[in-house]
């Protein structure tokens, strides 16, 4: 049981530092969103906690950041930052994507999740902004003028999942290697 906590905490801290590092300067889009929802699908067995664990250490990094950071843009304490939702349930997308595609943790398994997390995050969170938003008309031509302004950002999704991905899985790989504690399949 304690080898299962043991793992459990490391993973969980893992994801929740991945989460805080938002708060660090870096450019535009660059962040672990889609690394920490595959990090999360291929280590937690139990498919609950594996969605459900990066997307409240997301939200608590959402905390931070919109009642600290970026305190001057809200009238009061914010818990939920309007369009997080999209952004949500992007999360749990690529977690799905996840249990599909790494159900063995290879890097050309990584590599790929990381390229198509970053696709189902562009989708999925543009779409959000085109469908909650004012800025697009609520027609296909504006939804497709919501993606091309939004393709920018898609090349930093893309790098920081590659990025984080690499940071995640490779460290938490070569921690398996020298802690046995941490070897176990399952948790």
């Amino acid at each position: 049981m304690k080898t299962i906590n043991l793992r459990y905490g490391v993973l969980a801290l893992m994801v929740l530092a991945a989460a805080f590092s938002r708060l660090l300067p870096h450019p535009s889009n660059f962040a672990p969103i889609g690394a920490m929802s595959l990090f999360g699908a291929a280590y937690f067995s139990r498919k609950d906690i594996a969605l459900l664990v990066p997307v409240i250490a997301m939200w608590l990094s959402d905390l931070v950041i919109n009642n600290v950071l970026y305190t001057q843009y809200f009238d009061g304490f914010v818990f939920f930052y309007q369009g997080c939702l999209w952004t949500y349930v992007a999360f749990i997308a690529i977690g799905l994507l996840g249990f599909v595609l790494l159900k063995k943790v290879k890097v050309q398994n990584v590599f790929l999740a990381s390229i198509l997390a970053a696709i189902v995050f562009f989708l999925i969170s543009n779409f959000g902004v085109w469908q909650s938003g004012t800025m697009y008309p609520k027609t296909f031509s504006g939804l497709m003028a919501c993606y091309t302004a939004g393709l920018p950002f898609l090349k930093n999704t893309l790098l920081g999942n590659l990025f984080y991905s690499s940071v995640l899985f490779g460290s938490f790989e070569l921690a398996q290697s020298r802690i046995y504690a941490l070897r176990l399949n399952r948790i």
